[in-house]
C-alpha cells in the first residue's frame, strides 16, 4: 500500500476563509470589506479544522497589523513619507492574501502564520 501525501480536503472552513482573503483583496478599493472579512474570521475561527484555523489566525493577524500600519500611513501622509507606506502596505497585503489563497488551495497551513511579513 501507497500512502498519499497528507494534504487536507476542502471543507467549509476552507471556504468561509478564501471569502474572507477575497474581502481583503477587495478593501484594497471598498475599504469597509476588510471590517467583514476579520468579523468573519472571529466567527469561523473555532469551527474550523486546525489547518483552516491556521489561515484564520493569519488573516485576523492581517487585519490588525495593516490596520495599524495605515493608521501610522495615513498620519504621516501629511508629510509626504506616508503615501510610500500606504502603497507598500498595499503590496504587503497582496502578498499576504496571494500567499494564503495558494496554501488554501493546496489544502496546507501556512509556513508561519504567526510572522508579521509573508
Amino acid at each position: 500500500m501507497s500512502e498519499t501525501p497528507a494534504v487536507q480536503q476542502p471543507e467549509s472552513g476552507a471556504n468561509n476563509a478564501k471569502i474572507v482573503y477575497i474581502l481583503y483583496l477587495v478593501a484594497l478599493v471598498s475599504g469597509i470589506t476588510g471590517i467583514i472579512g476579520v468579523v468573519m474570521a472571529y466567527i469561523y475561527k473555532n469551527d474550523a479544522a486546525d489547518w483552516v484555523q491556521d489561515h484564520y489566525r493569519w488573516q485576523i493577524r492581517t487585519f490588525w497589523i495593516g490596520l495599524g500600519i495605515s493608521l501610522i500611513g495615513s498620519i504621516l501622509a501629511f508629510i509626504g513619507i506616508g503615501f510610500i507606506i500606504l502603497f507598500l502596505l498595499a503590496i504587503w497585503m497582496i502578498i499576504r492574501c496571494v500567499k494564503g489563497l495558494q496554501a488554501l488551495d493546496k489544502g496546507q497551513p501556512l509556513a508561519d502564520s504567526g510572522s508579521w511579513l509573508f
